[in-house]
């Protein structure tokens, strides 16, 4: 199988930290892995895992071997390409808190073959942090000591960037004291997602959308990512944070970015991070008597079960937004996440408003806005939502009929994992995708106040039963201004 044409891929060094953990054998090494079969690998790069595991190269090859069994789908897995993968991988034993360890890092590093046999320019080295926010100051403290942060050096953060806004500015305070922020790579995989990415160019290059991507023919705007599984093992984790933290403050607001921002001047780097930002900034604050009519809090009935104690932990949300600027003026955005619910997806609805006029005062049948459908999962894709009349003589009959876009028909490649290409994306020193730190700190900005509201008034959620599609209050939410969810 030949490299993707348009990858340029440089030599890389890239080390993972949390190596052993779920993220990394779930989805960064099986990422790599697909990268690998497709030949965007640089021949010189490396995988180094660094946890506090006693293995040695060949343990870690095995554990890795053993993940990319279980994770990828079989019709992937290529003996040439697992081979070839393995073949880079090496493990050290560090904990971040002990000096132990760490010469060994720096050796392997600093004694790449491209530099200490060919005389070539140096490896690009990249960290990946996946691991709690709270070991992101001490890690990068230590690379610093050692020398082995470059001018072309980059770091990962996975989320969350700390639990609140002070929180969060400890954590980029601590990483910017070694990074420069154009070396600091925050990862949100939502970004990754094929469909995600295509609502850039569906907005932006297409014409017949820009005229009507606005407050005079938009009536509102809903996001949804519900998931059927609970905490499952990240329950430690979830209880600490809930879902206004875990996705809201992340996910969410970066979709509701892509929806609201307006054109770039180009799709790439700053450009697009500067119009993100605000869209942040322009958002309706939400404190006080807002938060009790405009969030909705809930847990489902079987969550203290799972984690062994009783919480007040939400694992559902709702909340109604506004984008106070020129083009959103009025239009409500509703945000819905949560866990244990009928269905696995993540869609973004855009609903228009009716016609001016009834121009059909005789017609039968049923009518219903028009809406553009982003399916982010599952079965990527886009449906336009139209209004049609029904074949046969006799008067007009109205029916609804949707433009349907699967990816998975329409195009021959596979979509790749969002993991596939922020990956790359670290490793070639694209930024687009990533967010910025004072994207980050907006975004805590505006959830810090639900959170304070929630807890000093003791705001409880309501129960909603496991396989539903959340608390009644959230439909409540929607109906008081005549509307209603898109399932």
């Amino acid at each position: 199988m030949s490299a993707t044409p348009d990858l340029e891929v440089p030599a890389c060094d890239f080390t993972v930290f949390g190596g052993t953990g779920d993220l990394a054998l779930r989805k960064l090494l099986p990422g790599l892995y697909e990268r690998e079969r497709q030949r965007n690998l640089h021949p010189d790069t490396r995988i180094i895992g660094v946890s506090r595991h006693a293995l040695d190269d060949a343990g870690y090859r095995d554990l890795v071997t053993q993940a990319l069994f279980e994770h990828v789908p079989e019709d992937h897995l290529e003996a040439g390409a697992v081979h070839r993968l393995t073949s880079r991988l090496h493990h050290l034993a560090i904990d971040a808190h002990a000096p132990d360890g760490w010469h060994q890092l720096h050796g392997l590093l600093k004694d790449h073959p491209r530099r200490t046999v060919r005389g070539e320019a140096p490896a690009t080295r990249v960290f990946y942090l996946a691991v709690g926010s709270d070991l992101f100051g001490p890690i990068c403290d230590r690379l610093d000591d050692l020398g082995l942060v470059e001018a072309d050096s980059r770091v990962v953060l996975e989320k969350p960037i700390g639990s609140d806004l002070a929180s969060s500015r400890v954590v980029n305070d601590a990483v910017g004291r070694v990074f420069e922020e154009g070396q600091v790579y925050r990862i949100d995989h939502y970004l990754g997602k094929e469909s995600v990415q295509n609502l850039l160019v569906t907005r932006f290059a297409n014409t017949f959308l820009e005229p009507v991507w606005n407050s005079r023919w938009v009536d509102h705007v809903q996001i949804t990512v519900s998931e059927t599984l609970g905490v499952g093992g990240r329950g430690g984790y979830y209880d600490r944070a809930g879902a206004l933290r875990d996705m809201v403050q992340n996910h969410l607001l970066q979709m509701l970015c892509l929806v609201a921002m307006e054109p770039p001047t180009y799709v790439g780097g700053d450009p697009v991070r500067d119009e993100k930002l605000k869209v942040l900034r322009a958002l309706k604050p939400l404190a006080g008597a807002d938060v009790h009519r405009h969030t909705v809090r809930g847990q489902y009935t079987t969550y203290a079960e799972e984690i062994g104690r009783q919480s007040t932990t939400e694992t559902f949300v709702a909340l109604r937004a506004e984008v106070q600027n020129w083009r959103w003026a009025g239009v409500p955005f509703y945000l819905r996440t949560g866990k244990r619910l009928a269905r696995k997806e993540s869609t973004i609805e855009v609903v228009f408003k009716e016609p001016p006029h009834a121009m059909f005062p005789h017609s039968e049948g049923v009518t219903t806005p028009n809406r553009l459908t982003i399916r982010m999962q599952p079965d990527e894709g886009m449906q336009l939502h139209l209004t049609a009349k029904h074949p046969g003589p006799g008067g007009i009959r109205m029916h609804p009929a949707s433009l349907d876009l699967s990816y998975d028909d329409t195009f021959d490649e596979r979509s790749p994992d969002a993991y596939e290409r922020l990956l790359l994306d670290v490793m070639r020193g694209i930024p687009t995708l990533f967010m910025r730190r004072d994207e980050v700190e907006a975004a805590w900005a505006w959830v810090e106040p639900i959170l304070d509201q929630w807890q000093r008034v003791g705001i409880e959620p309501v129960r909603y039963h496991p396989g539903t599609t959340g608390p009644a209050a959230a439909a409540t939410l929607l109906a008081r201004e005549g509307r209603t969810w898109q399932e």
